[in-house]
Order: C-alpha cells, then sequence, then structure tokens
C-alpha cells in the first residue's frame, strides 16, 4: 500500500468514478490507474469497487470506509508537507479562496489588498462559484478557505466560523415610485417586477420566506449569480433590486438609487469555512483575521479542536 494507490483511489471517486478523467487529472495512463486499485484491493483482501466488466459503477461498503480513511491519510500528509514549509517558509507559498461573486467583487478586495502588501510571496488565487461548489472545492482540497453565505453549514467535513452579518437594499432608477414611500413594504414591493439573486445565492431564502411569511406572491421577473448583472437590469428599466447591501456603491452605482430593507428582510451570516484537520499556515491565520477580525488564530484553533 503506498500513498499513491490512496491518491488513484480519491481521485477516481472525485471524478464520478470515471478512470479515464482520474487518469488525465493525475497525468498518468487509465491502465496504470487500474492496476494499481486492484493491487491495493488484492493487498487490502477486500473489492474497493463494485465493476460492470471494465466499468466502476459504485463503491462498496467497505469500499466506502477505505475512501474516509484514505481520505484522512492523504490529509495528514499534506499538513507534513505544510507544518516542513510553515518552518522553512514562514512568509511563501500558496493560498487559494473559493467564494461567490459578491464576496470577490465586493468585500474581499481590501482584504487581499492588505495581505498581499503584508506577503508579497504568497501566490494568492480566487476561485468563484456558486456556495455548493465552494463547499466542494475546500473539502477536495482544490481550495484552502471557502467564504460564502449560503450552504457552508451542511458540510460535516467543514469547520465553519461567522464572519459578519448583513442585510438586504432595494435598488430602483432615480425617480422610481418606490422612492415616495415612507417605508417601504412587502406589498408595494410586490407591485413592480423584481431582479435578484438565484436560488442559491446571497440569502435567496430570506428573500423567499419574507414574501411567503406575509402570503404575497412575488413578480421575480429575473433572477441572477451576481450583483452586477441585477443592476445592470434594474438600469434598463425592468424590474426593482434586491441585492445585497454591500454591493451598492453610491460612487459608482450613480444611476440608481438604494431604499433600506432591513426592516423587510432577516439579516444574513457570511460565512468562513476550513476542512476539519487541516494544517493552516500561519499566514492563513493573518488572512482569516483581516477578513473577521474576531477570528483570531486562538478562535480558530479553538473552533478546529472542538471539530476534531
Amino acid at each position: 500500500m503506498n500513498l499513491q494507490q490512496l491518491r488513484y483511489l480519491n481521485e477516481i471517486v472525485r471524478r464520478d468514478l470515471n478512470i479515464s478523467e482520474a487518469a488525465g487529472a493525475l497525468y498518468t495512463s487509465q491502465p496504470g490507474i487500474s492496476k494499481q486499485i486492484k493491487l491495493l484491493e488484492e493487498e487490502l483482501g477486500i473489492e474497493i469497487f463494485v465493476r460492470n466488466g471494465k466499468r466502476i459503477a459504485a463503491l462498496t461498503e467497505p469500499g466506502k470506509a477505505i475512501l474516509d480513511i484514505a481520505r484522512r491519510i492523504l490529509l495528514e500528509s499534506d499538513n507534513l508537507k505544510q507544518v516542513g514549509q510553515e518552518f522553512q517558509e514562514q512568509d511563501s507559498g500558496h493560498l487559494i479562496l473559493a467564494t461567490t461573486h459578491t464576496q470577490a467583487r465586493y468585500a474581499l478586495p481590501p482584504v487581499v489588498k492588505q495581505f498581499i502588501k503584508r506577503y508579497p510571496k504568497v501566490k494568492l488565487g480566487l476561485h468563484q462559484g456558486n456556495p455548493t461548489q465552494i463547499a466542494e472545492q475546500v473539502l477536495n482540497g482544490e481550495a484552502d478557505v471557502a467564504i460564502a453565505t449560503e450552504s457552508l453549514l451542511l458540510y460535516e467535513g467543514l469547520v465553519t466560523l461567522p464572519c459578519y452579518e448583513w442585510h438586504h437594499c432595494v435598488v430602483v432608477p432615480p425617480k422610481h415610485p418606490l422612492l415616495s414611500e415612507k417605508r417601504l413594504t412587502l406589498a408595494k414591493l410586490a407591485q413592480h417586477p423584481i431582479i435578484t439573486y438565484d436560488y442559491a445565492f446571497s440569502g435567496r431564502g430570506k428573500i423567499d420566506d419574507a414574501f411567503a411569511h406575509a402570503g404575497i406572491e412575488p413578480n421575480v421577473a429575473l433572477t441572477a449569480i451576481d450583483a452586477d448583472v441585477i443592476k445592470t437590469y434594474v438600469e434598463l428599466g425592468l424590474g426593482v433590486g434586491i441585492l445585497a447591501e454591500l454591493a451598492f456603491i453610491p460612487e459608482r452605482d450613480r444611476h440608481l438609487r438604494k431604499i433600506e430593507a432591513g426592516h423587510l428582510f432577516k439579516p444574513n451570516t457570511t460565512r468562513l469555512a476550513i476542512r476539519k484537520n487541516e494544517y493552516l499556515r500561519g499566514y492563513t491565520y493573518d488572512f482569516i483575521e483581516l477578513f473577521a477580525p474576531h477570528l483570531t488564530r486562538d478562535v480558530v484553533e479553538k473552533a478546529m479542536h472542538l471539530h476534531n
């Protein structure tokens, strides 16, 4: 048994049991992977995969247990490398962030600027996706830190920490009739076509819950995955926008007007997630604290120990 065999096993599962894709991702051959998996099965005395002819159809029950152990071993192997790098090259390395468009576009820029100034030798990468993709990237080791508002709490393999709370706002073109309302209501809002986030993004569930609780059916004319698209179509007069308050910047959004909506929709919490049992480099702790000052190294380490 060796680490390479465990990497092959993990990659096959990550690629939905497609050996060809796993081989391509690991820059090796399909027959080579198949041979190593067979050798692993022979050594362990069990079948890891259910096969239909030469095709892999599923993991066997013992195969599922083997996969869990393999992933822990691979994680600890990576942790050993991180420890070595931490003491040899304390101020260099890489940090991959997986996040949504709203966080990447509006929340992260000042943090990234400070981080790069502090750690110019660290290669920083931003992976954008929906909350599910973001969580899976961290679970699979493709990213180090996930930042999102939705979904992160649903994954047992992640340690999830609250960063900050935010509200939605309503955006409209200048001279829109809603601007004359002293206090916006859901009923008044529902009289206009609504442009807002897709179901998986930026607190959309809180918007839907508010209308449902009020017994009002909103006319959601258009959905998008990021605030910039929402604002573009509001500017075109296609409807009123509901978006994250931090995504409205008066100096840049001069052709729009913001209406407070904190009283209409429940607040949302943006969260940060890391893999359980992950060894974090010192600069990763610093990045987390730059993004959420209350998440000091001590707080993060205690949270990780609680989830061990």
